[in-house]
């Protein structure tokens, strides 16, 4: 009886481990703000991350001579609460916006508005979450996990932080969409479930989707030559 209880415990937490592990979007997670999904594939981001994308086999990087990022939203509308706050939630809107600019444009001019020869990036953020860590092969023992348990209710328990960007790149010309990216990352761990969520959290996390997508862009230019 004993045996089958571990067992039981020890396929309930590897489980729990695999979903933690999986940083790739699942299709039920996708938030609406893409308007085809359909043509999603699995693929790696260009640091190796994994990411759901579709590129049109059109899209030419070389004819685009300017940029325009547009303001990240939040998609669908977002809902605070005493660890994510409003002011949080606009930090981070704005933070991913200065690192999109940062990073696209090193690589080619940013433009003002929408337009001929122009790269529109339309971007949302479309999931902050935080929620109890995932638990360790150790603590499959049953009095480890009873431990944790308390642990969680006690508000001790560490927090994973995860959230999710989808994106339309577009030709700024005649508003086509030409590639289109859903992916999510893993934030700084919070203390425990009480500790407030900061913009530092995520930061990285940011700054890591914005590198990629000026990476991608220079591979795209370079091929086109």
């Amino acid at each position: 009886m004993k045996s089958a209880l571990r067992s039981t415990l020890l396929c309930s937490a590897l489980i729990v481990l695999a979903g933690c592990a999986n940083s790739r979007v699942d299709p039920s997670e996708y938030s609406g703000f893409l308007k085809d999904y359909s043509r999603l594939k699995e693929a790696e981001s260009i640091s190796g991350a994994p990411v759901m994308r579709w590129i049109s086999p059109n899209f030419k990087a070389a004819n685009y001579k300017q940029v325009y990022i547009e303001p990240s939203q939040f998609y669908p509308k977002p809902q605070p609460t005493d660890v994510i706050t409003p002011q949080t939630l606009q930090q981070i809107t704005h933070y991913y916006d200065t690192a999109l600019k940062r990073e696209l444009g090193a690589v080619v001019p940013l433009a003002t508005g929408p337009g001929p020869n122009v790269l529109v990036v339309r971007p949302a953020i479309t999931a902050v979450a935080t929620h109890t860590e995932g638990l360790k092969p150790y603590e499959v023992i049953p009095i480890a996990l009873v431990t944790a348990a308390v642990m969680t209710a006690a508000g001790g328990r560490d927090q994973d932080v995860d959230i999710a960007t989808e994106a339309a790149i577009l030709d700024g010309g005649n508003n086509t969409v030409v590639a289109q990216v859903v992916r999510k990352g893993a934030g700084t761990e919070l203390e425990n479930k009480t500790t407030k969520l900061t913009v530092k959290d995520v930061q990285p996390v940011l700054d890591g989707w914005a590198s990629d997508m000026r990476r991608s862009l220079v591979k795209f230019r370079s091929e086109a030559r």
